[in-house]
């Protein structure tokens, strides 16, 4: 298993949480999507490694942007 951190920017209520969950849960190879609101972290785990430009774009395609990892 493998786990990524990142940080979102831009989610300030539990639907946005929802969203960014719903979007990188689909990216293929996730197992688990945690988010926290409080602090805009986003942990990704996955049974091989995930591309970060996987990620990015699903988080994008929530409407928020990655700040960093």
């Amino acid at each position: 298993m493998t786990t990524s951190t990142y940080t979102v920017v831009g989610m300030t209520c539990g639907h946005c949480v929802s969203s960014v969950t719903e979007e990188v849960s689909q990216v293929p190879g996730v197992t688990d999507v945690a988010v926290d609101l409080a602090s805009g972290g986003l942990t990704v785990t996955s049974n091989t490694p995930v591309e970060d430009s996987a990620v990015q774009a699903a988080v994008e395609e929530a409407g928020y942007q990655v700040a960093g990892r």
